[in-house]
């Protein structure tokens, strides 16, 4: 076992540097000097006074805020019971419901927006409660991954006490289980307000002309406005007020963190009364039908035209004309084009990158810290904020990148980066140390004994990390808002403008490339699974041994 006074994978320290400065010039460049520019924008000359005096701006913060709360109000009350049968039951099909509200929660923003577009009635769509409804479903697995997978692990020797006792289950759940789920409560609910509170995919395309959020509101006041200082304070205080959130987060899930002495092993059983299985089976049903009923809706909807039952949508990509004379103004096969070259550069970026910074922090040991904290802070920014701050940075001489084909790309790169770090840091750091020590005792050098210990457990990770980039490029929704330019529409770009436009073919065209994205990520994510115990392997490889991370 390692005890951390060591590195696990020693290298010679300037391979270590030479590792680490492709990573941090990337990060510093597209990242931290971005982000700076974004932050002199803000409180520059009058910009702030301007900005945060308007009435219109409070209105938009105010909306922004409450309907994130109630939508993870909502998502954590509809996510309760699937996360408890989850965590307690065994049934046929639970693996199934896990890994579709996995898929769901991995879609594009763009797809879940399109997806309940389709499915709710005209009175509801282009409404907020069409976003909170999309929202809800959309966060469902942070309910069931976050407190389904701390629940299963709970005692349930008090619960079965106080039933014994007389309790009712409701008095059991409420004075028993809930508040020994409050932390994992706690981090569910921040994660989800994180994500709501940030939306823009779904805004845009179920949200109304007045319904803004502040990313929306960023975007429109960037690009349609002209208002890069009042949209440059927006964008910190979004950041300030999601710092509060965190740090609001962090305290309470402290304050009422408690010894539990938890079950290392899960504690499943089969549901044994009728009341039981009809309501395993009720949740589970009805947790499917809300996540598999939208994406059936915008498939169907792909195949409607205003005479009925047509193909055309799907025919009909390719053409440059709806009709004799009128054209469409974007091409969808040529934006699927782009999307697949952007995802296969931002691929390429994110694991070159990747593997680079994953071996220099597995290598610096404690040294490695501070990038991989580094690393870690897109994750922690909006994509919004990062596409923006991309923008006014690339924009003037001698750095005037707006045009060049790569600067979208790069974008998606600096987002996906940080999964490729994460699938990658931890197999290394399960590496036995001491094969790398026998491989020198035969007499390799360090850089040798390392190149031939450790090297070749990198490719399975980076082969997950690389699936998770390209899937996260093909959705890649707020950045690619700010940087792409005119024909190099992607995906979710053309379905948003095509969704926006009237006229039923070119709707159905909107949910037809917004089916094509789904099928695309959801084949990634699959491709991901085969692949997820990438550290056991690694474990199983060293001997049983592993290390402290």
């Amino acid at each position: 076992m390692n005890n951390g006074q060591r590195p696990v994978n020693r290298l010679p320290s300037r391979v270590v540097a030479a590792l680490a400065v492709g990573p941090i010039a990337g990060l510093a460049v597209f990242y931290l000097w971005p982000f700076a520019t974004l932050l002199a924008r803000a409180i520059n000359g009058n910009a702030v006074a301007d900005t945060l005096s308007r009435g219109a701006t409070w209105d938009v913060a105010w909306f922004t805020l409450w309907q994130a709360v109630v939508s993870t109000g909502i998502t954590m009350l509809v996510g309760l019971a699937p996360a408890y049968i989850v965590a307690r039951f065994e049934f046929p099909g639970r693996q199934l419901l896990v890994g579709l509200l996995t898929a769901i929660f991995v879609l594009p923003t763009v797809v879940m927006g399109a997806a309940f577009l389709a499915l709710l009635p005209d009175s509801l769509d282009r409404s907020v409660w069409a976003v909170i409804a999309a929202h809800a479903v959309f966060n469902l697995a942070v309910m069931v991954r976050t407190v389904g997978a701390f629940w299963e692990h709970l005692p349930t020797d008090m619960e079965s006490a106080a039933a014994t006792l007389g309790a009712s289950r409701w008095r059991v759940f409420v004075d028993i289980s809930l508040p020994l789920l409050r932390p994992s409560l706690n981090a569910a609910g921040a994660i989800i307000f994180l994500f709501t509170f940030t939306s823009f995919g779904v805004v845009r395309i179920l949200g109304s002309a007045g319904t803004r959020t502040l990313e929306i509101e960023v975007w429109r006041r960037a690009t349609q406005l002209g208002d890069i200082g009042g949209a440059a304070v927006l964008s910190v205080l979004q950041l300030a007020i999601l710092a509060a959130v965190v740090s609001w987060s962090t305290r309470a899930q402290r304050r009422h963190a408690r010894a539990v002495d938890l079950r290392p092993e899960q504690d499943r059983r089969r549901a044994k009364s009728t009341g039981e299985r009809r309501f395993v089976a009720s949740v589970a049903i009805g947790t499917a039908a809300l996540c598999i009923a939208p994406l059936a809706a915008m498939a169907i909807r792909s195949f409607r035209s205003s005479s009925g039952w047509s193909t055309a949508a799907w025919t009909r990509l390719g053409k440059a004309e709806v009709r004799p004379g009128i054209r469409l103004g974007l091409d969808p096969v040529e934006a699927l084009v782009n999307s697949i070259q952007n995802a296969a550069w931002a691929t390429s970026f994110a694991v070159a990158l990747g593997a680079m910074a994953s071996l220099a922090i597995a290598a610096a040991g404690r040294g490695g810290r501070l990038l991989d904290v580094g690393l870690m802070l897109p994750i922690g920014t909006s994509a919004v904020t990062i596409g923006f701050g991309m923008l006014i940075t690339f924009d003037t001489p001698p750095v005037d990148w707006r045009a060049e084909w790569w600067l979208v790309p790069v974008g998606h790169a600096l987002v996906a980066l940080p999964f490729v770090v994460r699938t990658t840091v931890g197999v290394l750091r399960s590496v036995d140390p001491s094969l790398q020590d026998a491989a020198a005792t035969l007499g390799a050098s360090p850089t040798r004994a390392w190149w031939d210990v450790i090297v070749p457990f990198l490719w399975r990770p980076l082969a997950v990390g690389a699936a998770l980039a390209a899937a996260i490029s093909l959705g890649e929704f707020g950045a690619t808002s700010f940087l792409s330019r005119s024909g190099g529409e992607t995906l979710p770009i053309a379905i948003d403008e095509l969704l926006g436009r009237t006229g039923s073919l070119l709707q159905a065209q909107g949910y037809a490339l917004a089916t094509i994205l789904a099928v695309a990520t959801v084949s990634l994510v699959v491709g991901v699974s085969r692949f997820h115990d990438v550290t056991g392997l690694a474990h199983r490889r060293a001997g049983g041994q592993t290390v402290d991370r």
